[in-house]
């Protein structure tokens, strides 16, 4: 099975350099992960590990000073142009803020068909009806698409943010803490969503996230982050059952 994220040896630090006032600090330390295709991986650790710094990296939103990344078959260090507008459809993300994630101004059939707008998919009609397909997949009704964020709950806004990137029909979705701002039943809704729209859809997933009974539920596989290293990589079955690092330990017994 060949791999959708394949990082080796990254690592980024921040600070330092130009901003000499400022201590460089190593946000991931030499850090080698592997995702097959069509697998949900879960990146767990406590704040500030270095959770949502690689899921950045992931999506090519932040340089390593060391190592080498690779998306979706890609090298991260070399794309440029076209070829970083068509991996930008490639992979798309989903965040915590659901309400920050969307613009006030705009509709929420706007906001779900900007990235079809942006990279030229189909002719008007055709993304309209994108747009309507949508929807339907999320579980909310067509006429959503004429109402504003602050209209909606914060569960609808999540779906609309889930809706919204996979329209592009994307190879790898990045989800980081997607459910952690919702109540529990709506998390429950959120997760069954998007374990059923990856099914259907043959997404490959990474899932960021400090809680592992979420990552339990969605992921077959995890990686433990602490202080920027992953130390622990595991079935998700296999780390519930006998963690063996010292913070995978600490984690599940936090359950």
């Amino acid at each position: 099975m060949t791999d959708m994220v394949h990082l080796q040896d990254v690592t980024v630090r921040f600070g330092g350099g130009l901003l000499r006032h400022t201590a460089p600090f190593t946000a991931l330390d030499d850090v080698s992960l592997r995702v097959p295709t069509g697998t949900a991986h879960g990146i767990v650790g406590e704040s500030g590990s270095g959770k949502t710094t690689l899921g950045r990296v992931a999506l090519g939103l932040q340089t390593i000073e060391a190592g080498r990344a690779s998306v979706c078959g890609r090298d991260m260090a070399a794309l440029r142009g076209a070829a970083l507008r068509a991996f930008r459809r490639q992979v798309q993300c989903v965040f915590e803020d659901s309400a920050a994630s969307l613009d006030p101004r705009m509709t929420l059939g706007a906001s779900i068909r900007e990235g079809l707008d942006i990279h030229r998919i189909g002719d008007r009609d055709e993304r309209e009806e994108r747009v309507r397909a949508m929807l339907d997949r999320v579980g909310l009704p067509r006429s959503t698409a004429e109402r504003y964020p602050h209209e909606i709950s914060g569960g609808q806004r999540q779906r609309i943010n889930i809706a919204r990137s996979l329209v592009l029909e994307p190879r790898l979705l990045i989800a980081d803490e997607p459910v952690s701002a919702l109540d529990v039943s709506v998390q429950a809704q959120v997760l069954d969503l998007l374990a059923e729209l990856r099914a259907q859809m043959g997404l490959t997933m990474l899932f960021v996230s400090h809680d592992l009974m979420v990552v339990r539920e969605v992921c077959d596989t995890v990686s433990v982050l602490q202080a920027g290293r992953i130390v622990e990589t595991a079935s998700a079955e296999r780390l519930f059952r006998a963690p063996a690092h010292p913070a995978s330990i600490a984690l599940v017994a936090a359950l």
